[in-house]
C-alpha cells in the first residue's frame, strides 16, 4: 500500500446528504428573521454543497443543498438573494457577529469560574 493509496478513492463530499429536514431547518430560520441572504457555498473533500443563511444582523446557519441549482431554486422560492462564497466571500456582518458572540462566551466562562 503506497503512501496516497487511501485517498486515491475518495470522492467529493460522500458525507451526509441534503435531506428534507435540512430544508425545512433553513426555511423556518428565514421566516423567524429579516434581512436573510443565502451564501453558497460549493462541494469540498469533505462536505456537499451548502447553503448558509445570514440574517440582517450576522447570524447565521448552514445547511447540506442537494445542489447549487437546488440553493437557486430554494432562494428564489423565499425571495432572498443568493450569492457564491467563492466569488465575494463572507460578509462582513458574520464576522462581526461571531466576535460578539465570542466576547459573550468568554465573558460567561469567566463569570461561571469566578462563582464559589
Amino acid at each position: 500500500m503506497g503512501l496516497f493509496d487511501r485517498f486515491r478513492n475518495r470522492r467529493p463530499g460522500t458525507g451526509r446528504r441534503a435531506t428534507p429536514a435540512d430544508t425545512d431547518h433553513l426555511r423556518n430560520w428565514a421566516a423567524q428573521r429579516r434581512g436573510v441572504e443565502g451564501y453558497l457555498e460549493p462541494q469540498t473533500l469533505v462536505t456537499e454543497t451548502t447553503l448558509l443563511l445570514i440574517a440582517h444582523d450576522g447570524e447565521w446557519t448552514r445547511r447540506r443543498v442537494e445542489s447549487p441549482s437546488a440553493a437557486g431554486r430554494f432562494t428564489r422560492r423565499l425571495g432572498i438573494p443568493l450569492y457564491e462564497v467563492a466569488k465575494v466571500g463572507y460578509p462582513q456582518r458574520m464576522r462581526d457577529y461571531q466576535a460578539r458572540q465570542r466576547i459573550l462566551r468568554k465573558r460567561a466562562q469567566r463569570a461561571a469560574d469566578e462563582r464559589p
